[in-house]
């Protein structure tokens, strides 16, 4: 058995494989421990834990842990004179526009920033030895006497000579054991020191955090009988042994966004749809990210409350527009949703718990494309009238009923959403038209065919049981890690050769560190030069084909460059300048075979039903249909509404839905 665990921020989902049967739940997830939610899903699934081989998880703790400092306490050790390299930052400002514009604060205080004397030059030449007496002498009882938790150490230059780094940790691990010790070559490799050290420092941050987290969970999994592999997912689309993650807590922070883009591709690969977006809409946020070929885009770097991280991701881009997503009136009077979000407690108005502002689940109830009683299958029961109640202030104060105020407020989450799209399609060269949208989450696909419409895309496809994409991509990934390494290097043929061998030499290192793991197998590797022109500031990401790697030269590399180039910028390469390659990147996986079907919820077959529904200015009569009862081949034309367990889908006017054999719904605009 297989089981995946995605906690979210309203609800924590649980999929579970063995053979053909497939097991759903979802279950309140508790925000101050996210561990007790994780556990009571297994517990509601009624799984003997014993029977579980592999159980992967997913979570928002690193997350959490930075947006809201708390993580641990942190020290930052620099090279002399840099230990305010993180308060200097870039030069560059955010929002040039807002007099009140601030840098983005990283979570150490000035007095937690220490410094040694030692220094290298951007080549790893030795310039001045670190001095360990005074290491011994001045900082360790510093450190000591601090009370500090965890100690990120980001040296000048280290990224070509770890050695001062190495020993430098291996000194500050001797004197305070109790003390994790994270240093810049273990985690991001590469050149720009700020970024460096950014990505350091909260890997150092959050390692405490994810290093406890991990272990209450893994304490309870073991007295309820468990004996399984744990996994955790990473930002980059793949698991890693839960101990592995222990050191390399960094790239945990978008676990649950990546789950999900992962099981959506593998879900709409069995349609044969590969060209997608997918749009990931839970109980506080969406997510969204494309994917070509059947390949979710990845980034080098990404940021988290400002602050930039040097380390690969999944390319999602996320807005503030959920579920418990909040209707509000701003300064200017103007209507606006999201981000803050009623989350899992008190949620929604209609929860019951206690929640009276309106959120995008209210306006669901007011519309009538929820009904309250099928709410997860009718496990949870809604409250219309306190849906409709949370409405009415708004719809007093801009002159519109109660189902109008509702509709406006879908209307700008999904403008929200429009716009993120864009920026992972339109603003990356990438026409929005030329993919299908793939809704997940408990409110994705409620929202997919107005946002099509929006965009120009005239197909959707639905997995089934959507609200549990995210736990069911857990159970579908694959074992992943990657390598990188800065080595500037002017392109001839003299370069070409040292990318092979170093690309060699990143295989290797990886390799091992999947035999450390335990994960023995064929590992099939991907290879990524940053390239730019010469006087250049920042790099294009060019992928060598493996089956070039040992024919490697100056020539096919400028032609792969100038490609990468035009993709991005749309413009020709003018390769009479010269160009030169910046880092390596090594990527390697570890594939888990063909992934687990999924299925369609396991809710009671209904025949269909007549139901009304309120779509731009007015009450429409529709189909209401129930997701088990349809049959494959089988067509609806809207307005229909098809309900499941874990999503209900919105089916307009002018889309026809068909169900396929792989479970899939599938929406087309009608010509």
């Amino acid at each position: 058995m297989r089981v995946g665990v995605e906690v979210g921020g309203t609800f924590t989902d649980l999929v579970a494989v063995e053979g053909g049967r497939v097991v759903v739940t979802k279950v309140p997830s508790t925000p101050r421990t996210p561990d007790v939610g994780a556990f009571a899903a297994l517990t509601a699934s009624g799984i003997d834990l014993a029977t579980i081989e592999d159980l992967g998880h997913g979570s928002t703790v690193a997350t959490n842990a930075v947006l809201e400092r708390k993580g641990a306490a942190v020290a930052f050790v620099a090279t002399a004179g840099f230990r305010d390299l993180l308060f200097m930052q870039r030069h560059d400002r955010r929002n040039i526009y807002d007099l009140f514009y601030a840098k983005p604060v990283p979570p150490v205080r000035r007095k937690d920033r220490f410094e040694v004397v030692e220094r290298l030059g951007a080549d790893g030449a030795v310039e001045t030895p670190l001095d360990e007496a005074a290491v011994q002498r001045t900082l360790v009882p510093a450190l000591a006497a601090g009370g500090y938790r965890a100690v990120a150490i980001c040296l000048l230059n280290a990224y070509a000579n770890p050695a001062h780094e190495k020993r430098l940790a291996a000194l500050i691990a001797a004197a305070l054991p109790g003390v994790l010790v994270t240093a810049s070559h273990q985690v991001a490799r590469e050149f720009r020191e700020f970024e460096r050290a950014t990505t350091t420092l909260l890997s150092a941050y959050v390692q405490p955090v994810i290093d406890g987290y991990l272990q209450r969970f893994e304490t309870r999994l073991a007295e309820a009988g468990f004996r399984g592999r744990f996994t955790v997912m990473q930002s980059n689309g793949g698991r890693l042994p839960a101990e592995a993650m222990r050191e390399s807590a960094i790239t945990a922070l978008y676990s649950g966004p990546a789950a999900g883009v992962v099981g959506a591709t593998r879900q709409a690969a069995r349609s044969d749809f590969r060209d997608l977006i997918t749009f990931d809409m839970g109980g506080t946020s969406t997510d969204v990210c494309l994917v070509q070929d059947g390949r979710p885009s990845l980034a080098s770097e990404s940021e988290i409350d400002g602050l930039p991280i040097r380390t690969p991701v999944l390319d999602i881009v996320s807005v503030g527009a959920g579920g418990g997503s909040i209707a509000w009136v701003d300064d200017g009077g103007m209507l606006r949703v999201g981000p803050r979000s009623a989350g899992a407690d008190p949620g929604p108005a209609c929860y019951g718990k206690g929640g009276q502002e309106p959120a995008t689940t209210d306006a669901h109830i007011v519309i009538g494309t929820i009904r309250p009683g099928a709410f997860l299958g009718g496990r949870m029961k809604l409250d219309a009238d306190a849906a409709r109640r949370a409405f009415e202030p708004l719809a007093e104060r801009f002159g519109l009923t109660v189902e109008q105020a509702a509709a406006s407020a879908l209307q700008l989450a999904d403008a929200n959403i429009v716009r993120a799209i864009q920026l992972v399609s339109t603003e990356r060269g990438r026409d929005p038209r030329d993919y299908a949208l793939v809704p997940f989450g408990g409110a994705g696909p409620l929202h997919a065919a107005r946002i099509a419409e929006e965009l120009g895309i005239a197909t959707i496809v639905v997995p089934p049981n959507a609200g549990v994409i995210s736990a069911y991509g857990l159970v579908a990934s694959d074992y992943t890690k990657f390598d990188a390494v800065t080595r500037k290097m002017k392109l001839d043929a003299a370069a070409a050769g040292e990318a092979a061998r170093l690309f060699g030499e990143m295989r290797a290192r990886l390799a091992a560190q999947f035999a450390d793991m335990k994960l023995p197998g064929d590992l099939v590797y991907t290879h990524t030069l940053d390239m730019r022109f010469v006087g250049q500031a920042f790099e294009v990401g060019v992928e060598v084909p493996a089956d070039r790697l040992d024919s490697l030269d100056a020539a096919l590399l400028a032609g792969l460059f100038a490609d990468a180039h035009h993709r991005t910028f749309m413009h020709g390469a003018a390769l009479d300048r010269p160009i030169e390659i910046v880092t390596l990147r090594v990527g390697a996986t570890l594939p888990i075979g063909a992934p687990p079907r999924l299925d369609r919820e396991t809710l009671p077959p209904r025949a269909a039903e007549t139901t009304r529904v309120f779509h731009g200015e007015a009450w429409l009569d529709c189909a209401r249909h129930t997701a088990e009862a349809l049959t494959v081949g089988q067509a609806i034309a809207g307005p229909a509404v098809v309900e499941g367990y874990t999503a209900t889908t919105w089916v307009p006017p002018g889309w026809t839905a068909t169900l396929d054999e792989a479970d899939n719904l599938t929406l087309r605009r009608t010509p």
